[in-house]
C-alpha cells in the first residue's frame, strides 16, 4: 500500500507564495505519473497539475499556468507544488495522487489515479 500525506499549506494574502510537499511511503511501484488536484467548498474536485514519471513532462490546468510548477525529487520520494501569485480563488483542499498507469483517460480524471494523500488546506485573502 502506498501512503501520500501532504504538508506545506496554510494562509496567505493574495500575490503570495506556498510549497506544498508531497511525501510517499509504503509500497513502492513504478508509477506512470503524480498529480496535484484542489477542492474548494461547494466545487467539484479539479486536477490542478501533473507530471509524467518516465519523462518529467508537465502539464497545468489553464487557472495555474505560469504560477505553479510541479516537480518530484525521486530519492526522497517526494512530490512539490510551488504555487506563487496566488489568488483568493486558490482557495481549496490541495490533495495529490499517484496514477500506476494510464487507463485511457485524461491526467486530470480522478479515476485515472490509484492512490491519494489526506489533504492540505491553502487558504488566500485578498
Amino acid at each position: 500500500q502506498v501512503r501520500l500525506v501532504e504538508s506545506g499549506g496554510g494562509s496567505v494574502q493574495a500575490g503570495g507564495s506556498l510549497r506544498l510537499s508531497c511525501a510517499a511511503s509504503g509500497a513502492t511501484y513504478p508509477t506512470y505519473s503524480m498529480g496535484w488536484f484542489r477542492q474548494a467548498p461547494g466545487k467539484e474536485r479539479e486536477g490542478v497539475a501533473v507530471i509524467y514519471s518516465s519523462t518529467g513532462n508537465t502539464d497545468y490546468a489553464d487557472s495555474v499556468k505560469g504560477r505553479f510548477t510541479i516537480s518530484q525529487d525521486n530519492a526522497e520520494n517526494t512530490l512539490y507544488l510551488q504555487m506563487n501569485s496566488l489568488k483568493p480563488e486558490d482557495t481549496a483542499m490541495y490533495y495529490c495522487a499517484s496514477s500506476l498507469y494510464n487507463d485511457g483517460g485524461g491526467w486530470s480524471d480522478e479515476y485515472e489515479y490509484n492512490y491519494w494523500g489526506q489533504g492540505t488546506q491553502v487558504t488566500v485573502s485578498s
